[in-house]
C-alpha cells in the first residue's frame, strides 16, 4: 500500500546527489585573493602578466598560494586578508594604471568540483563588509541640459532650411524663437517639427513679434530621464571596475536614484572620488604624414599637435600624431553601439545630436582621405580609442567607425563612448561602511541563529512525534540541502536577509510534516489501520499543504517584484524554500516512511507519539 515505485527513489537519490554536490563547495570557503585585468585594448593580460605578478611578489618579499592565468585576468591567491592588503597594494604601485588590480575572495573547492560549475554562495556586503552608497541623479540640471541642446537643435533646423529668425533664447523650461513674421513663423514651426518631434511648439504674439514657444513633451522628458539613468548606471559600472572591485551591486532603485555597493572596499573617500569624476570624449584630426610623425618621434613635435599611440591588429601600437584642436565632443553623442561593416567585420555605430551632426558633416566633407581621431580624457590623460580614415562625407549624424576590432572590442569602444561622461550630475545623498569583523561577525550569528532553531525544532519534533519527528528532522536537513545547493547552483548573493529567509524556511516547512502527521493521528483515531492512516495522512494533508505554500509564494513573488536590495534577496531564498520545502516535507518524507513502514502488511502501531 505504501511503497514507492523505483523510479521515485532514483528522483529523490538523484536530488539527493545533486544537493550535496552544489553545497559541498561552501563547506570549502573562499580563500583571499587578488585578480589582475584590463580595460585597456592596448594591454592584455598573458604569460607575461603572469612573471610580472611573479616577480614583484617575490621582490616584495609577499608570499603567496598561487599565480595563475585565468582567461583574462589573472589570479593570485594568499593565506590571508592582510597579505593580500599588501599584495594588492605593491601591485598596484608596479603594473600602474593600465591594469586593475581587484581584491576578490576566490573560492576554495577543488578543481573537480570547478569544472562542474559547483561554487559557493556569493556573499553581500553586510557579510563581507565594503561600501554602500545611494546617488540620486539632478533632474533639473539634465532637464536644464535637454533644454539647452534643444535650443541648439532648433537654430541649426532653421539654419538648415535658412528660414530667418530674430532670436532663439531660453527661458526658464521653455525655449521662444522670435520670428520677422508670422509667415516665417509658420515656415519655421513645420521645419522644427520635422527635425525634432520631442516639443510641442505655441503659437504666441509677443507684442508685434510672432513667437513660437517651445516646451519639452512629458513623454519625451521621462524617456530622456530614463536614458539618462541607464547612461549612468553604464557610467558607474566602468569607473567601478577601476576601483578593483569584484562583484560590485549596481542597480537602479526607483526613477532617479542608483544604489552601488563594493564590497571589500574600505576607502570610502577613494570610493567617492572615483565615483563623482568626470570623463570626456574628443575628436580630433589626424592628418599628419608619415615623415611628420617620424619626425615627431625624433622630438619635432609640431606646434599644436601631440604624440600618443594608436592600436593595432597585431595586438601592438603605432604612433599618431594628434592635433591639439578638438573638432567635435562627446556631448554631441546620442547613442551608440556595436555593428557590422560591409564585409561583416565588427565595427561601432555612433549617432549625433542635430548640431554635432552638422558639425561632423563640414568635418567629413572637407577631410575625405584624411585620418581622425576619438579620444577619451580622464584626469588629464589621453587614450586613443580608435583612429579612423574618412572614407566620404557623412550627412546625417550616424557615424560608423571600423579598424582592427573583435566583436568584444566592438562592444568595449561603444561603451567607452556611450559612458565617457555622467549624462546628469549626481550626488551621494547616503553612504555607509561596513567592516570586514562586522560582516564576518554578521555571518557567524546568522549561522547559530539557524542551527539553535533548528536544534530547537528537531528536539521537539523527536519529543512529540517520536519516530516520525525523526523522518521530519531528517527532511527538514535535506531541504536545507537543497535550499543551499539551489542558491549555489544560481551564484546568488546571500545577504543578511537572506540568512534570515533560510531561518523562516526552516521554521516553516516543519509545517507540512506537522499537517500530515496530526492527520495520520487522526485517521488512527478514527480506527483506521496504520498502513491506511499513513496513505490517507499524505494523501488528504496535501492540499491544505499546497494552498498554503502557494499563498506564501505569491507574497514572495510581489515582496521580488516591488521590492529591491536586501527585500529582493529575503524574498529569493523564501521562494526557493518554499519550493524545496514542499519537495522535502512531502516527496522526500514519504519515501522515508515508506521504506521504513512500507514493507510490512500488518503494524501493530506507529511510533508518532
Amino acid at each position: 500500500m505504501n511503497r514507492y515505485p523505483l523510479w521515485k527513489y532514483i528522483v529523490i537519490a538523484t536530488a539527493l546527489v545533486l544537493g550535496f554536490f552544489y553545497t559541498l563547495p561552501n563547506y570549502y570557503g573562499n580563500e583571499p585573493a587578488v585578480q589582475i585585468s584590463s580595460d585597456k585594448s592596448a594591454v592584455t593580460v598573458d604569460v607575461g602578466t603572469v612573471q610580472s605578478v611573479e616577480s614583484i611578489l617575490n621582490l616584495g618579499k609577499i608570499p603567496y598560494r598561487s599565480v595563475k592565468l585565468d582567461g583574462k585576468s589573472v589570479s593570485v591567491r594568499f593565506s590571508d586578508v592582510d597579505i593580500q592588503s599588501k599584495g594588492a597594494t605593491a601591485l598596484r604601485e608596479q603594473l600602474g594604471e593600465s591594469y586593475i588590480v581587484a581584491q576578490n575572495l576566490l573560492p576554495r573547492s577543488p578543481e573537480w568540483l570547478t569544472h562542474w560549475g559547483a561554487l559557493p554562495m556569493y556573499l553581500g556586503l553586510d557579510l563581507r563588509g565594503g561600501v554602500h552608497f545611494l546617488l540620486q541623479m539632478d533632474t533639473k540640471a539634465a532637464f536644464s541640459k535637454a533644454m539647452e541642446r534643444n535650443a541648439s537643435d532648433v537654430r541649426s533646423s532653421l539654419r538648415e532650411k535658412k528660414i530667418p529668425y530674430d532670436s532663439v533664447a531660453r527661458q526658464g523650461d521653455q525655449v521662444r524663437v522670435a520670428f520677422p513674421d508670422a509667415a516665417t513663423r509658420d515656415k519655421g514651426k513645420d521645419a522644427i517639427q520635422s527635425r525634432i518631434s520631442d516639443l510641442f511648439l505655441k503659437d504666441v504674439q509677443d507684442g508685434n513679434v510672432p513667437t513660437l514657444i517651445a516646451s519639452l513633451r512629458p513623454e519625451a522628458l521621462q524617456q530622456r530621464q530614463e536614458l539618462d539613468i541607464k547612461q549612468n548606471l553604464t557610467t558607474l559600472r566602468k569607473r567601478v571596475n577601476e576601483l578593483g572591485v569584484a562583484e560590485p551591486i549596481i542597480q537602479q532603485q526607483g526613477l532617479d536614484r542608483i544604489v552601488v555597493q563594493l564590497p571589500g572596499i574600505q576607502d570610502t573617500a577613494r570610493a567617492k572620488q572615483i565615483l563623482g569624476r568626470t570623463a570626456t570624449l574628443e575628436l580630433r584630426m589626424a592628418d599628419f604624414t608619415e615623415a611628420e610623425i617620424n619626425a615627431a618621434q625624433q622630438g619635432h613635435v609640431p606646434l599644436g599637435a601631440k604624440l600618443l599611440q594608436d592600436r593595432q591588429g597585431d595586438g601592438g601600437t603605432a604612433p599618431i600624431l594628434i592635433r591639439n584642436n578638438v573638432v567635435l565632443t562627446g556631448e554631441y553623442i546620442t547613442g551608440a553601439g556595436p555593428d557590422r561593416d560591409d564585409y561583416g567585420k565588427p565595427a561601432v555605430r555612433i549617432e549625433l545630436d542635430a548640431r554635432g551632426s552638422r558639425i561632423f558633416q563640414q568635418l567629413t566633407r572637407e577631410n575625405v582621405g584624411k585620418r581622425m581621431a576619438i579620444l577619451l580624457i580622464e584626469k588629464g590623460q589621453e587614450e586613443v580609442v580608435t583612429a579612423p580614415v574618412i572614407r566620404g562625407e557623412i550627412p546625417n549624424g550616424r557615424v560608423q567607425i571600423t579598424g582592427n576590432f573583435s566583436a568584444d572590442e566592438a562592444n568595449n569602444v561603444a561603451l567607452l563612448l556611450r559612458a565617457g561622461a555622467l549624462a546628469a550630475p549626481m550626488e551621494i545623498i547616503e553612504e555607509r561602511t561596513v567592516g570586514p569583523s562586522l560582516g564576518k561577525d554578521n555571518i557567524e550569528r546568522g549561522f547559530n541563529s539557524t542551527m539553535i532553531g533548528f536544534a530547537a525544532i528537531a528536539a521537539f519534533m523527536i519529543f512529540y512525534y517520536r519516530a516520525f519527528g525523526l523522518i521530519a528532522t531528517t527532511a527538514l536537513g535535506v531541504n536545507v540541502l537543497f535550499l543551499i545547493g539551489t542558491l549555489s547552483l544560481l551564484q546568488a548573493t546571500l545577504t543578511l536577509p537572506g540568512i534570515a529567509g533560510i531561518a523562516l524556511t526552516v521554521g516553516m516547512a516543519i509545517d507540512a510534516n506537522v499537517l500530515i502527521f496530526e492527520r495520520i493521528r487522526e485517521e488512527l483515531r478514527n480506527g483506521n489501520s496504520p498502513q491506511a492512516a499513513i496513505s490517507a495522512g499524505f494523501d488528504r494533508a496535501w492540499d491544505t499543504i499546497f494552498d498554503s505554500n502557494i499563498t506564501t509564494l505569491i507574497a514572495g513573488f510581489f515582496l521580488f517584484w516591488l521590492g529591491s536590495g536586501p527585500v529582493r534577496g529575503f524574498a529569493v531564498v523564501l521562494c526557493i524554500g518554499i519550493v524545496t520545502s514542499m519537495f522535502s516535507a512531502v516527496t522526500v518524507s514519504r519515501g522515508i516512511v515508506n521504506l521504513t513502514y512500507g514493507r510490512s502488511k500488518k503494524l501493530a502501531g506507529l511510533s508518532i507519539g
